[in-house]
């Protein structure tokens, strides 16, 4: 399976962007999925998570209450909503993807060791 990432473009402060992340495929395997971004010089840091389900969420304080991760598991999809941007928001974005197992749906992860698939990134560029 691979992940393909959309959705970054340039934006004004202020502005929204709706990111998207689509499986190449569909699987019977179940996964928790994350959205991470690095910017230039700096480490990746996480931005969202979403349980199996979609029952339970994740955030850094620097995004919460602006973003939204959200997922349509029939598309083999996950987005993020990204709302009142920021220059600081500028940032290559990843979707990465968990597989989780009997027991784990209802688990959502926090740190990129802890996810094995990666998609190529999208670019988000906020201008002040």
């Amino acid at each position: 399976v691979q992940l393909q990432a959309s959705g970054g473009g340039l934006v004004q402060a202020g502005g929204s962007l709706r990111l998207s992340c689509a499986a190449s495929r569909r699987t019977r395997s179940t996964y928790a999925m994350g959205w991470f971004r690095q910017a230039p010089g700096k480490e990746r840091e996480f931005v969202a998570a979403i349980t199996w389900g979609g029952g339970n969420t994740a955030y850094p304080d620097s995004v919460k209450g602006r973003f939204t991760i959200s997922r349509d598991n029939a598309k083999n999809t996950v987005y993020l909503q990204m709302n009142n941007l920021k220059p600081e928001d500028t940032a290559v974005y990843y979707c990465a993807a968990r597989e989780v197992y009997y027991g784990e749906s209802s688990y959502y992860y926090t740190k990129d060791y802890e996810y094995a698939l990666w998609g190529q990134g999208t670019q988000v560029t906020v201008s002040s």
